[in-house]
């Protein structure tokens, strides 16, 4: 954490505001969501079967709906405008879930919330990164894993506090005190207004975005040469650099398609793992723990990970001799993955054959997981980031935001059909992941690195008054 906070004041003034209301913003999502599987089926009775599915679907359309906050940003408002106008639409899906506290008020207040997170997620993640030059690209890095950080901050202390309070004080007030952060968080960003760099929208400098690229070239199939790559048909109404700019991103997403499943496993940490940890024996060193605060293990993880990982794991097998590569770093934590939920496997063999488990065995597999959510999670938002053209960002960031859409829709998929029963569903996923990772692999040895950054007459350009 020393070497963060050494960046930190190296870092564009700015930053600050960004990452304070990023703190905030995830204080308040994740100490609603840490709670939600238990709400619907503890206080709206709701199946277990049903309660996985709907939270799956709820976060799986708050990481579908960054593809519409990316083209409000990158096409028409702007990022500033974008993230500050949704930001008011979430804080008013938490007062839904404080003041109706019936099927009708949740599914409304996840609705708004998931258009206000979901909207302003590519946007904030790409935010950041316009604050820095190319000058400045070697902080990059380390800004990423400080903005990871601070998300991790305030998911450990709402997932800590959030289910105590629903279990004290009932849902309103444990839907309301996200609420409030929700409203710090947007008051802390808009107190950074004078200090942005706002790169323009492409709308305003006339720069064509991928979607319309790729949507003409799909739509003149016909006019296609032979031997020529699709979006290259675009060529005939857009220019070479755009073309190319929409090539890049093309190819990203082609890699980033097997991050789904990823995504699949790690978002289980707040339905099937808690459900898991319900039958589990809570008492823990003579303290007895809720099953929804064991995911507070995750965010602590992290954070005493992501320096442990900046400072001395990878320049170590730098030092071995092993470049430490953005897609070696996902490539391995796609394998960790699997490995977790095999140990979790084994920890429902054992409740379902009568053995009475601690839940303090869970601490091995989170453990595992987060090692590989930070190799995975913090390393794609730096590489969707310097991969993607200057206009495309958002759109870059919407797309691997996305991957999580795809990963909860299959676990709310798995769990409406309920094929697996017991260990077999972990063992399931671990066995899909073990697949993807070989074919994650396998694209990104494909993939040729580029990099996008602004440069410093770039930035003096878009500094806002």
């Amino acid at each position: 954490m020393a070497s963060l906070t050494k960046d930190f004041r190296a870092f564009p003034p700015q930053t600050k505001f960004i990452v304070g209301n990023e703190a905030c913003e995830r204080f308040s999502y994740y100490g609603m969501r840490s709670i939600l599987v238990v709400f619907m089926t503890s206080q709206l009775m709701m199946p277990q079967g049903d309660a996985k599915a709907a939270y799956h679907l709820f976060a799986g359309s708050v990481y579908l709906l960054p593809l519409l906050g990316a083209y409000l940003s990158d096409r028409i408002l702007g990022k500033y405008k974008t993230i500050l106008y949704l930001s008011i639409v979430y804080c008013l899906g938490h007062l839904s879930l404080a003041l109706w506290e019936s099927k009708n008020g949740l599914f409304f207040g996840l609705g708004l919330i998931a258009l206000g997170s979901g909207g302003i997620k590519p946007c904030v993640s790409a935010y950041v990164g316009d604050q820095f030059t190319e000058k400045s690209k070697d902080l990059l890095q380390r800004v990423f894993d400080l903005f990871y950080w601070s998300i991790n901050f305030g998911a450990f202390f709402s997932t800590l506090l959030i289910p105590l309070l629903l279990v004290k004080y009932g849902s309103r007030v444990a839907f309301g005190i996200p609420g409030v952060l929700m409203a710090l968080a947007t008051l802390i960003f808009w107190l950074g207004r004078k200090h942005y760099v706002n790169v323009p929208p492409a709308r305003e400098v006339g720069t064509a975005g991928f979607m319309s690229i790729a949507l003409y070239s799909l739509t003149h199939l016909k006019n296609r040469k032979k031997g020529e790559k699709i979006l290259d048909i675009a060529k005939a109404k857009y220019t070479e650099e755009e073309v190319e700019g929409a090539k890049a991103v093309a190819s990203i997403i082609k890699v980033f398609a097997t991050v789904s499943v990823f995504w699949a496993l790690f978002d289980q940490n707040a339905s099937s793992w808690v459900l898991q940890a319900q039958k589990m024996d809570l008492n823990v060193w003579g303290i007895q723990v809720e099953a929804a605060q064991i995911q507070a293990l995750n965010p602590i993880m992290v954070l005493l990970l992501i320096p442990i990982f900046g400072s001395v794991i990878y320049p170590t097998v730098e030092r071995l001799g092993i470049k430490v590569t953005p897609l070696r770093k996902m490539s391995t934590g796609m394998l960790l993955a699997g490995f977790s939920f095999i140990i979790v496997g084994l920890l429902q063999a054992a409740i379902d054959s009568g053995v009475k488990v601690s839940v303090g065995w869970q601490v091995i597999p989170y453990l595992i997981l987060t090692c590989s959510e930070v190799m995975i999670s913090i390393t794609g938002l730096e590489f969707a980031y310097t991969q993607a053209p200057r206009a495309m960002k958002s759109t870059i960031m919407s797309f691997w935001l996305l991957t999580t859409f795809a990963g909860n829709l299959l676990d709310a998929t798995m769990a409406e059909l309920n094929i697996f029963q017991g260990a077999m569903y972990f063992y399931f996923f671990a066995g899909l992941m073990f697949l993807v990772s070989i074919i994650f692999i396998i694209s990104a040895a494909k993939y040729r690195v580029r990099n996008y950054l602004e440069t410093n007459a770039q930035i003096l350009a878009s500094v806002s008054g």
